[in-house]
């Protein structure tokens, strides 16, 4: 595994709900681990999620494959707007935002972390999207994510009522993997 190659591409709602086994894959393993914990009853209720939000207006996602096709991370997105689900955490005046992405998930499998594999979907799925912001929720005890978020130029806006929420950011980026945002 050391050394592998890993491409990340980008698609349409209609190409991830092509290679929705993959995206499963990746998040199902990513989010059976704490602080998450989900199972099988809550990845099912994620991907029928996923399908609806697939067919959304500017929907993309961003899948990280090894060279022989194993699928090791995963990106969704779309722009922002009053039915995303944590809408009601967005300071007021917040929705809509013209403008501004939603990352919805972002998740690397666990031999595959360390390796800028999140950075790199997460740029690969801002890019060509148009956005001037992006926004994101992530749990409060997961600090990894937090740490990272944070060191890609996020800033916490808010904070939910329940522990599985926790907005991070509105971000202007030009939208260019790999650059620093403006």
């Amino acid at each position: 595994m050391s050394g592998a190659v890993v491409t990340v591409e980008t698609m349409d709602g209609a190409g991830a709900t092509a290679a929705e086994d993959a995206f499963r894959l990746v998040y199902a393993e990513a989010f059976a681990e704490p602080p998450y914990g989900e199972g099988e009853a809550e990845v099912a209720l994620t991907f029928r999620r996923f399908r609806t939000e697939a067919r959304r207006p500017g929907f993309r996602a961003a899948l990280a494959r090894t060279a022989s096709g194993e699928p090791v991370g995963m990106a969704l997105g779309r722009p922002l707007d009053a039915e995303i689900l944590w809408y009601g955490l967005l300071p007021a005046g917040a929705v809509p935002l013209p403008g501004t992405f939603a990352l919805l998930e972002l998740a690397v499998r666990a031999p595959w972390r360390g390796r800028g594999i999140a950075r790199r979907l997460h740029d690969a799925l801002l890019a060509g999207s148009g956005a001037e912001r992006c926004v994101l929720t992530v749990d409060r005890e997961a600090a990894p994510a937090r740490a990272a978020y944070r060191s890609w130029g996020y800033r916490e806006l808010a904070e939910g009522e329940r522990d599985l929420a926790m907005l991070l950011g509105i971000r202007r980026t030009d939208c260019t993997p790999g650059r620093p945002p403006r």
